[in-house]
């Protein structure tokens, strides 16, 4: 067994990837991660019979639609999520992810900064808790076609087509079908810090801001909050649903 947990996260570098002490690793769980952050599961067996979880559309869209057919049960357990205590920030370079304290909500701000005319700069915030994120989970991942062969020759996305990521060529989007939403970029990021951020084992409040992050900066920063106990709080709900797991049924309904 492996735990989806910051600490065992082993490589960060297009995906998220964990390891436990035998060896055994499942990469790209970010996806699958940020879907039961939005629908509320805290409490799940996932079996794989691969080192990966199924990339299938590049977003958390079908992970969702397949939970939502088979149904949740709902613990009489209370609910423990993370309170953020105080200012924590991690800079790499010109990229910089911070987390500090909010009253109520989970919120995420990110910016994307591309030297390319189509992705450009892209910027957008979300309440995870409130808002309708039903464009977050549909948005797919992303990369520029003079990257792709460099990629391949890593050994990652062997299995990367047009059919589960949006590639870019210059001023061009390759896919037929173009974009999802006018954010699909930066939503998608947002969509992967939500799965990373998951990995801290329960629901959070704060606001994350982030410019030009991505996997590597998020676990950095969540190995920074808990290094010191006072950086957090441990606070346990007695109610039986957060609130975005009421608030988000809109986006069951249109996923149905």
């Amino acid at each position: 067994m492996v735990l989806p947990n910051f600490s065992n996260v082993s490589n960060t570098s297009l995906n998220t990837t964990i390891s436990n002490e035998f060896g055994v690793k499942v990469s790209t769980i970010e996806h699958l991660m940020g879907a039961l952050f939005g629908l509320g599961v805290d409490n799940a067996l996932i079996e794989i019979d691969n080192e990966e979880v199924p990339i299938l559309d590049g977003s958390a869209k079908e992970f969702i639609e397949k939970i939502y057919a088979v149904g949740l049960t709902v613990s009489n357990a209370p609910i423990k999520i993370i309170k953020i205590n105080k200012k924590i920030e991690f800079k790499d370079g010109d990229r910089v992810i911070s987390i500090s304290p909010s009253r109520v909500s989970l919120e995420i701000e990110f910016e994307l900064k591309y030297n390319n005319p189509v992705i450009g700069n892209q910027k957008n915030k979300v309440n995870v808790f409130e808002d309708d994120l039903n464009e977050i989970f549909n948005s797919r991942t992303f990369c520029l076609y003079e990257d792709i062969e460099a990629i391949k020759k890593n050994g990652l996305a062997r299995g990367g087509s047009l059919e589960n990521a949006i590639v870019v060529k210059e001023n061009n989007i390759l896919n037929n079908d173009g974009l999802r939403n006018s954010k699909e970029f930066v939503n998608h990021k947002i969509l992967d810090c939500i799965g990373d951020l998951f990995t801290c084992g329960y629901r959070m409040i704060a606001n994350v801001k982030c410019s030009q992050g991505g996997h590597y900066l998020t676990n950095k920063l969540l190995r920074k909050v808990f290094e010191n106990k006072d950086n957090f709080s441990i606070v346990e709900i007695q109610e039986r649903n957060l609130p975005h797991t009421v608030i988000n049924r809109s986006l069951l309904r249109s996923i149905a």
